[in-house]
């Protein structure tokens, strides 16, 4: 008897009979099919011509990215190189190959029928008992654009750039009569000159028109928002997570702050899940009166700290005594200070921390969320709406065990 088992690395045959039998009947990938097999998917399909050559199923794409992004994957380059390599990928691509730009395209071809399945996958959440609307925890969180923060433009810059370019075609028209060329100085300056100079007076109207003192030229619809004592250049992502950790609503916007977040949220919770929450939670940044109101009104009971008295929350000074004088409040901000007072408000309030913030911690730390991959406001929105629904997958596939999809 050797020492060692056979090794034979050219073997007739490189995949198991069963793929089962190697990655186990548990297993994500598998998971990911059954669940992709069982989606309505028919707006994807329908976007397709019947021209042309055959291309790849929608499906099969849609497997792919799911499970890239369920095991922070994000480059298109990497998923093309996995479903070569991997297991658990070319048992999703049913031994295809699609390329990069394949599927660097589909990412981004469906936006609709992409929020669609998101709304889907929530509603078999909620039809096998989870994702339940007793408690929402609402919070936001700031995603680096695909953009460089030393490519700003600003109106005063592209000014000044302009005139550069402008005295550097006169300074060439001069070397140009000094070397006797003459017939060159009458002609046109350089093709890139001229190409940028036709292109800034476009990036001078769309800074005029974002209102904006300052714009990156890589990903113009970025904004700079501010994070913890500084600023990032990117976008802000709201979500939702019910008590059982599923995203139950989820946007990107470009808002440096969350005052008029609140009432959306619970609108998107409401149209996802058809069916409003009982309680919302939320930090002090999306504390604002009417906000507030139009929750409330709705018959939601609304659990948000204003920043003053989230400093008393966290061990700070009592928020009547602010700068050592007592203000004037408003009712609202009356009734929602002592209702978080309460032992059983902090109770509640204590559970939003625990609920939402582990979400974000997951998609940033290990699903490669702290920066988008695509650029423009509508592809993150997509790559976001990626993120969420690959995140519930893997919840789903956590908490179901064997997979029961009816």
């Amino acid at each position: 008897m050797g020492k060692f088992r056979a090794y034979e690395p050219e073997q007739a045959w490189l995949l198991p009979p069963s793929v089962k039998d190697v990655l186990g009947e548990g297993h994500l990938s598998l998971f990911i099919h059954e669940a992709v097999e069982r989606l309505d998917t028919r707006a994807m399909e329908d976007s397709y011509s019947d021209e042309g050559q055959p291309g790849y199923h929608p499906k099969l794409l849609l497997k792919l990215w799911l499970y890239a992004y369920c095991l922070g994957v994000t480059s298109s380059r990497r998923v093309a190189q996995r479903t070569r390599e991997d297991l658990g990928f070319r048992y999703l691509a049913g031994g295809a190959e699609p390329d990069y730009w394949t599927l660097s395209h589909f990412r981004h071809r469906h936006p609709r029928g992409l929020n669609d399945l998101f709304t889907q996958v929530v509603e078999w959440a909620r039809a096998q008992g989870w994702a339940q609307l007793g408690h929402i925890a609402i919070d936001s969180t700031r995603i680096a654009a695909n953009a460089s923060r030393d490519r700003i433009m600003t109106g005063e810059g592209l000014r000044h750039e302009r005139t550069r370019i402008r005295k550097q075609i006169r300074k060439w028209q001069k070397q140009c009569e000094r070397d006797g060329q003459q017939e060159a100085a009458g002609t046109e300056a350089p093709e890139d000159w001229r190409k940028r100079l036709d292109e800034i007076p476009r990036q001078l109207k769309q800074l005029r028109k974002s209102g904006l003192k300052k714009q990156s030229s890589t990903d113009p619809e970025s904004r700079f928002l501010r994070e913890r004592g500084r600023f990032v250049l990117g976008y802000t992502a709201d979500i939702a997570v019910s008590e059982d950790h599923i995203v139950v609503a989820q946007r990107v916007t470009q808002q440096g702050n969350d005052n008029d977040s609140l009432a959306p949220m619970v609108a998107q919770v409401e149209e996802r899940c058809s069916a409003r929450p009982t309680v919302v939670s939320a930090d002090s940044g999306f504390y604002a009166g009417a906000q507030i109101q139009t929750v409330l009104t709705q018959g939601v009971d609304v659990f948000v700290p204003d920043s003053n008295l989230a400093g008393e929350l966290n061990g700070g000074p009592a928020a009547e005594h602010t700068d050592g004088c007592v203000r004037r409040r408003s009712d609202l901000l009356q009734s929602m200070r002592a209702k978080l007072r309460s032992v059983a408000g902090q109770t509640i309030y204590r559970k939003r921390k625990a609920l939402v913030e582990p979400v974000f911690g997951t998609l940033k730390a290990q699903r490669e969320g702290r920066r988008f991959r695509l650029r423009g406001l509508a592809k993150v929105r997509l790559e976001f709406c990626f993120m969420a629904l690959a995140y519930n997958l893997t919840r789903l596939h956590k908490l179901s065990g064997p997979l029961q999809i009816t």
